[in-house]
């Protein structure tokens, strides 16, 4: 009978993370029950550098090795060096939180001996310890999918709580740039999704809601985001002059994390910093449009959640089959206003 990893007792033990920072962010739970189950062990996580800050100061893992797939580890002689940089390592251990046929590919190019993840993409021949996805977590949150994955290997589930550790540098960087805000409320606004324009609520009634909160509520806003997102946050800046805070490609993940936990309300699309919020428990009102609210929303007590159930949704579409993106252009400004509003007041009791 195949030994559960439970029994294995390893001393080296290597994660691969989930590639965006939504999804590394949903993991954290899992990578906690790893951590109680083999509080002895080394562990490393090996993610791409984009998600790395999620994990550098978790204490729940010793270290984080880069996956550089855009620069040394990139195509196939790239996979073949991270292979050989992974076996020098001589890991006893390797759980697969990604679901691709790579991840396990890489595990076998490193001479891992037990290679354990679910049985997905084809990948199955090159896992030790394979396992099948259950009917039951389909239709659950996605928190509760990679801790059954480890319960089905043998491991006692910790706590189904988001776990987000900022480095003290960060934290102090988030502090220094508010100090001078200090008694307004700060709202973020995240306008931007890396899925696709479906996820995104239109950028003119961002700056809509903008123009309320400052106006009627005199809030310091702070929008996040990547470069990409920079027009947008233009947008809304125009729609409250001096008052909104232009960071879209101006932090470090570490830093926007940092201060969207200093934030006393949080207004996101479905998202990577949306789950962000939600980590550091930070009141959040999550947009949601084409994406399945119940299997990816925001995984924490003090969220509001607007979303137009629509027959046609969710669709989980990049891109709006019918062409008109009636789940985000039903949902008004007066709405989100309203929501955050409510959060704001909560947050005052």
């Amino acid at each position: 009978m195949t030994k559960t990893i439970s029994q294995l007792w390893p001393k080296k033990i290597l994660i691969r993370s989930t590639n965006w920072i939504g999804d590394a962010i949903i993991t954290t739970p899992a990578v906690r029950t790893i951590r109680e189950n083999f509080p002895a062990a080394e562990i490393t996580i090996l993610a791409y550098p984009w998600v790395a800050d999620i994990f550098t100061a978790s204490p729940q893992v010793d270290r984080v090795m880069l996956y550089e797939k855009m620069g040394r580890h990139k195509g196939l002689a790239g996979l073949w060096r991270l292979g050989r940089e992974l076996a020098a390592q001589r890991f006893d251990l390797a759980i697969l939180l990604q679901n691709a046929f790579s991840a396990a590919l890489l595990a076998r190019l490193a001479g891992i001996p037990v290679r354990a993840g679910y049985k997905r993409d084809g990948r199955a021949l090159l896992l030790t310890h394979g396992v099948t996805i259950r009917e039951r977590v389909k239709t659950r949150h996605q928190v509760y999918y990679y801790q059954e994955m480890l319960k089905e290997l043998g491991l006692l589930c910790g706590p189904q709580e988001l776990f987000l550790a900022l480095p003290d540098s960060a934290k102090a960087w988030a502090r220094d740039f508010l100090a001078a805000r200090a008694g307004l409320p700060v709202v973020g606004l995240n306008p931007g999704a890396a899925y696709g324009p479906a996820k995104r609520w239109p950028a003119e009634r961002y700056a809509g809601l903008a123009k309320r909160l400052t106006k009627e509520l005199g809030a310091t806003l702070l929008v996040f985001g990547t470069a990409a997102d920079s027009e947008a946050a233009a947008e809304i800046g125009a729609a409250a002059p001096g008052q909104v805070h232009d960071l879209t490609g101006k932090t470090t993940l570490a830093e926007a994390m940092a201060l969207i936990g200093l934030c006393d309300a949080f207004v996101s699309n479905d998202s990577g910093l949306m789950h962000v919020a939600a980590a550091l428990k930070t009141p959040l009102v999550a947009i949601f449009g084409s994406t399945d609210a119940i299997a990816t929303g925001p995984f924490a007590a003090r969220v509001e959640v607007v979303q137009k159930k629509l027959p046609c949704s969710p669709c989980l579409k990049t891109h709006c089959p019918q062409d008109d993106f009636a789940c985000m252009l039903k949902i008004g400004v007066d709405e989100v206003y309203a929501a955050t509003c409510r959060l704001l007041a909560s947050e005052e009791e």
